[in-house]
């Protein structure tokens, strides 16, 4: 199986910003000890205040067991009336 590349960018509703950073923290750190987690790295645009997450899973798997994590279901609950827009993509290297 090949790796799964997942960019993610949210951008947080007006004075949401330190608290969804927060939120992305802690799902950061407990996302990073997964099993098939290869690569976990949160940024912040220097324009404004969108956050942008690049992940590398081992498999299809690895992310599908990411994403049924009770820690991930904890940071969509956490996260739900912090965004103001939600962008993902799941990708595959070329």
């Amino acid at each position: 199986m090949e790796p799964i590349v997942v960019t993610a960018i949210l951008k947080p509703k007006e004075h949401m910003e330190a608290q969804l950073l927060a939120e992305l923290n802690k799902v950061q750190e407990a996302s990073r000890a997964e099993a098939g987690c290869l690569h976990y790295v949160l940024h912040q645009s220097i324009e404004d205040d969108t956050f942008v997450l690049h992940e590398t899973w081992q498999d299809i798997d690895a992310l599908q067991n990411h994403i049924g994590s009770a820690h991930y279901q904890e940071y969509r609950t956490n996260t739900a009336d912090l965004v103001e827009k939600r962008e993902v993509f799941k990708l595959k290297v070329l």
